[in-house]
Parts: structure tokens; sequence; C-alpha cells
């Protein structure tokens, strides 16, 4: 018995000896409101997950993964103590579920399956978590783990973690609404947040993150919105959910009330995207190296009409290729009425189209306007000015037909990258190159990076 009464005195003594540490940040200048111990090194807990997603989303805007992408679950991943989703080792599941169940459940088991398919092992993505911090400003950070659980040398303080909520903020608002989220859904099943009393109760709140182990406490990362004015609040160390959110709640309070109303945004800069291949010498994704050309490939005009067989082919050639591509769920319209915009029918339009500009692309946000739609045209000639030299080849087919409708499933599957540049079906030896021109080098190294995480062959083609 005094074993057992003992136990259960030794959980609030080391919840209670946690240090504490407290920002307060006008998210809109950056301009600090309130702090104490905040450049402490503190465990951050959970918080951590913070960086795992920023990560995460870094790599979807530069092609090196996509929401689609199925990960395989690890032993290592599936072995992770709670909070967890339960994942199997062996299972494959949606890297948007994972996004999902890290972000609003605090999954330990989803973290590291994140940060596996990004880096190829917890330990290479733990470094370039701390890369990425030290990118953000984040001077006293370093991680060695996606989850946040308690390991020696995994801190970080009060004012760095601020910083992050900031650049989630900013840097990935298309998907901060994850934080917000009181519910969410997993294929069948339904998740909590594990923020969901503070969102319910405080106004004006939308997220962003908790934390808790026995030896950082309770810790949160909250951010609020009135009118103009955006707080963000931090606290290390809290002794219970109930007094941490409390406290929170004070604290916005403070920071509602000691910032002014009329204060100019200036967002954070986002920091400069490192090459893959130096900045992470573990990670799994194949990049394609840049290569010249040895003469200067200038496409030939085409003729400005076509003729009735002629213009048939090409419209059968079209619509095969349309009516093979996987049409995302925003594009709304038929192939057929696609195929008739790009043969030259004017007689059916294509019904707007909204995606890609504002979107995550995943579902998880909803600001996509359908005032600005974005509206499919053939480009038949392009300007090669402004650094406009490069391209790309997407593979070498037996058939010309069989290149041109590669070059189209191509184009209508990356429109984000390839907008404006020319199709052009060349001539080799070994039979056709499917090829885009008039790109940028940054364009043209995007674009690439993005297809070849779809398992689609691309390398770049310099000028001559």
């Amino acid at each position: 018995m005094a074993t057992a009464i003992w136990l259960l005195v030794i959980v609030p003594i080391s919840v209670m000896s946690a240090p504490y540490a407290a920002v307060v940040m006008d998210a809109r200048s950056g301009k600090i409101l309130h702090s104490r111990n905040a450049n402490t090194r503190l465990h951050p807990a959970s918080l951590t997950k913070m960086m795992t997603l920023y990560v995460v989303f870094e790599a979807i805007r530069h092609g090196e993964i996509t929401e689609d992408t199925l990960v395989k679950i690890s032993r290592n991943a599936s072995r992770e103590p709670p909070s967890k989703l339960g994942l199997k080792a062996g299972q494959k599941i949606k890297l948007r579920y994972l996004i999902r169940a890290a972000a609003v459940k605090s999954a330990n088991d989803a973290a590291t399956a994140l940060g596996e398919a990004i880096s190829g092992s917890e330990e290479a993505f733990a470094n370039r978590m701390t890369r990425t911090a030290k990118r953000l400003g984040m001077t006293q950070t370093t991680f060695k783990n996606a989850h946040g659980l308690t390991a020696k040398g995994h801190l970080s303080t009060a004012h760095d973690m601020t910083i992050l909520g900031r650049h989630l903020l900013y840097d990935y608002n298309q998907y901060y609404n994850l934080f917000s989220r009181r519910t969410t859904t997993i294929g069948k099943r339904k998740i909590a947040n594990t923020n969901r009393r503070l969102l319910a109760n405080y106004k004006g709140a939308d997220g962003i993150k908790t934390g808790y182990t026995r030896a950082a406490g309770f810790n949160l990362v909250a951010s609020a919105e009135r009118g103009r004015e955006r707080i963000i609040a931090t606290v290390f160390g809290g002794r219970s959910t109930s007094s941490r959110n409390a406290r929170v709640a004070e604290l916005l309070n403070m920071g509602f009330k000691r910032a002014p109303t009329n204060v100019a945004v200036i967002k954070p800069r986002r920091p400069a995207y490192p090459n893959p291949g130096k900045a992470a010498a573990h990670a799994s994704i194949t990049h394609p190296t840049v290569s010249a050309v040895k003469t200067s490939l200038r496409p030939k005009l085409r003729p400005f009409g076509l003729g009735g067989d002629d213009k048939d082919t090409m419209q059968n050639t079209i619509l095969a290729a349309l009516n093979s591509v996987q049409m995302p769920d925003t594009l709304e319209g038929s192939a057929q009425d696609l195929s008739s915009m790009y043969a030259g029918d004017t007689r059916n339009k294509p019904a707007p189209l909204s995606m890609y500009n504002n979107t995550d692309q995943t579902g998880l946000a909803e600001n996509v306007s359908d005032d600005d739609p974005i509206v499919l045209e053939v480009v038949t000639r392009i300007s090669t000015s402004g650094g406009r030299h490069w391209g790309i080849n997407v593979g070498n087919y037996r058939s010309r037909g069989a290149a041109e409708a590669v070059l189209l499933r191509t184009v209508l599957s990356e429109l984000g990258t390839l907008e404006g540049s020319l199709r052009k079906v060349v001539t080799q030896k070994t039979g056709f190159d499917a090829n885009f021109y008039g790109m940028t080098r940054e364009a043209a190294a995007l674009a690439c990076r993005r297809l070849t995480a779809r398992k689609q062959t691309c390398s770049t083609i310099g000028p001559s």
C-alpha cells in the first residue's frame, strides 16, 4: 500500500518540477510582447511535431513527395508509444492521413512514419529538422526524433517554438486549418484534436499544438485572431491541461491588450530551400541531374491550320490522352470538354478550373475561390528571354503519337510548373523524345523533382 501511495505522489511532483517558460508575440510583426525564461532550453514534447510537419510541407511544396504517396509503415514506427494511431508494420497509408494524425491527434507513430518517408530514417529526418530550425532562426533548438518523446539533447525554447508557430502560420497557411480542427477523419475513423478545449473555449483560437511528457510538463503553442489582431502565446512547463490552458488564455488576453490595432503584417521570410542532395544525404528521393545539350533544339513553327484528316488524327490523339489521365478532384468539366478546347473547337467551352492556386491539393484547405479560374490555353510560341533557355525530357518513345500523348498527360498533371512551356517531339535515332522547352533553370529542376516523385522519367535539358 505504501508503494502505491508513493507512485501516486511522484507523478504530480515530476510534472510540477518541469521549468516554466512563456512568450507572447504579435504575429503580424513578430514583436515580443511578454517573455519569461524565453531562451531557456527545455523539453518541447509534442511541440516537436510542428517542425515535423513544417519539413513535410516543405518537401511537398518542392516536389520531394506528394500527399497521395503511399507510405509503408516500418516496425520502428509501429512500435512508438502512445499517443498513437495504431499503425501496423507493413501497412500502407497515404501521406495525407499521416499528416492529419500528427497534427490533430499528435500521433507518435504517424510522426515517425512521416520522417522515414521523407529522409529514409528517423535519425536523418531529425538532422534535417535541426538544419531547418537553424534556417528559421531557431538558434537554441536541436531535434533527435520526429515525435518529441524525451531524448538526450532534444531541446528547444519558448522563443524558438513561437518563431516556428509564426512560420507555420504564414509559410504554409494552406495547411494551417488542420490545427484548428476539433476532429478529423482518417479513412472511416474519426479522431479528436488534443487542443479541442482551448479551441472551444477561447474566442478566436485557431491552433496550434499541444505537448506533454513528464520531463516537459504541459506545453502549448496557441494562436488566436480577433479583428485585425493576431497573437501567438507559448507556455512550457504547465502543471495540468486545465491550468496550462488558463495560463495561455491569460497570455493571449495580455497580447490583445498590449498589441496595437493597426499594424502592418510583415510576414517572416521563408527560408531558402537547400538542395536535398546536399542538405539531406540520406533522402530517399532521386533527383534529376542537369545536363547540357550539344546543339540548340529550336522547334519549328507549326502550320497555321490542319487539314481534315490531320485534324481528326490530332483530335483522336488528344482525346485518347485525356481519357487516360486521372483528372484531379478539383477539376470541373469532362475530358471531352478539354479535348475540344485543345483541338480548337470553340463550341464547347470548358468549365472553370479552380486548382493549385492557394490550395494544398489535399482537401485539407478550403480557401480556393472560383472567382479566379485557371483557364487552359494552347501555347504556340514562347519567348526565350529572361533565362527561359531550359527544358525537360520526359522519355523516349517508339512513335510520335505516344510521345505526344505523354506530353499532354504530363502537362495536365503538372500545370503548376509547366504552364507557359512549349511541348515538342524531337526525332532521334532511338525513337521520339518528349520534351518541354522555354523554361528557367529553376522551373525545369522543380518540374523534374515533382515528376520524379510521381515515378515519371524526367531529366533537365540545358541551353547550348
